[in-house]
């Protein structure tokens, strides 16, 4: 059962403060440790946040040995209803500066009303002196933290740090999807046209479009999984690529697969062609917009591809 905050002693509010100045600065370095590498001026930010949160905890130790002793009581905040959460955010495996900011932003707001709300519950006015204080340095922490993004926005170092963060999104999300849609949009193609111009059966059609697509999908996964384990190139975990990879090349496929649910086979076969040149113009687009391709080499390439495919699974269906 944990201890309702009202229960708490001066004593237990003091070691509470501590264990939690001492956890906010150890997430604040997980934080700089992680974004490092791609984000220096952020992690700079955090490593200072760090710094401070130490100097907190300092303070606040040595008030408490002041007042009660060497001896302090192990008080978790899961031990305390109610207490200030903080979820692991620093475990993820892929963290966005986004997501940083946010967090931050969150922990000081939330240690800051931690501060007042016990600053009035406490007697002694050293104590009370010094949360209110801390109060006080945490609402200029989150101050800082918006006088610094504006620095960084001005100095272009935002900038710099949200490129990198597209790019890591490109290499680790984009191409993989990228990847799959085509090879689902454009490899389905064949068997799914040539099983129509074989039996002239929507619901036929319809069975090898989606078995093809689902094939072609935990094919494509498993592959993009098992290439890569991205600890040297950057491009993230593997079964996170794999899984976007397998789903993109599935619903490449499935998307003019459905239309044989028309019991229609001309109608169904019209609508399918008409989903294709959607997709085909899609996949363009993001060529475009994510892998910096000009917009008609990329559709040159990815129409003469699936219209080959197009016209090769017509043939043998025909045939």
């Amino acid at each position: 059962m944990g201890k309702a905050f009202h229960e708490l002693t001066e004593r237990e509010i003091l070691a509470l403060a501590i264990a939690l100045e001492e956890e906010d600065g150890r997430i604040y370095g997980e934080f700089a440790e992680r974004l490092r590498a791609d984000f220096p001026a952020t992690a700079a930010e955090l490593a200072g946040l760090r710094d401070a949160e130490s100097t907190h905890r300092h303070r606040l130790l040595e008030a408490y040995q002041a007042r009660f002793g060497a001896h302090l009581p192990l008080l978790r905040r899961q031990d305390v209803k109610g207490f200030v959460d903080r979820k692991p955010l620093w475990l993820a495996r892929a963290l966005s500066v986004a997501q940083v900011r946010r967090e931050v932003e969150m922990m000081e707001f939330e240690t800051r009303r931690f501060y007042e709300a016990v600053a009035q519950r406490t007697t002694d006015a050293g104590i009370r002196q010094l949360l209110g204080d801390l109060a006080q340095e945490e609402r200029r922490h989150s101050e800082l933290a918006e006088h610094f993004e504006k620095e960084q926005t001005a100095s272009g170092a935002r900038a710099e740090e949200e490129a990198t963060q597209r790019r890591i999104f490109v290499l680790q999300i984009v191409q993989p999807a990228l990847a799959g849609l085509m090879d689902g949009s454009v490899s389905t193609l064949a068997p799914l046209f040539a099983a129509a111009f074989a039996t002239h059966n929507s619901l036929d059609a319809f069975r090898v479009g989606l078995a093809a697509s689902v094939g072609a999908g935990i094919s494509m996964g498993f592959a993009e999984a098992l290439s890569d384990d991205g600890a040297l190139s950057g491009r993230g975990h593997p079964w996170l690529r794999g899984g976007v990879c397998g789903l993109m090349t599935t619903l490449g496929g499935i998307g003019h697969t459905l239309p044989y649910l028309i019991p229609d086979f001309r109608l169904a076969t019209g609508v399918a062609g008409a989903v294709v040149a959607v997709e085909l113009v899609v996949i363009s687009w993001i060529r475009n917009h994510y892998m910096d391709t000009r917009f008609l080499s990329a559709a040159f390439q990815v129409i003469l591809g699936g219209l080959l495919v197009f016209i090769a699974g017509i043939v043998i269906g025909s045939a």
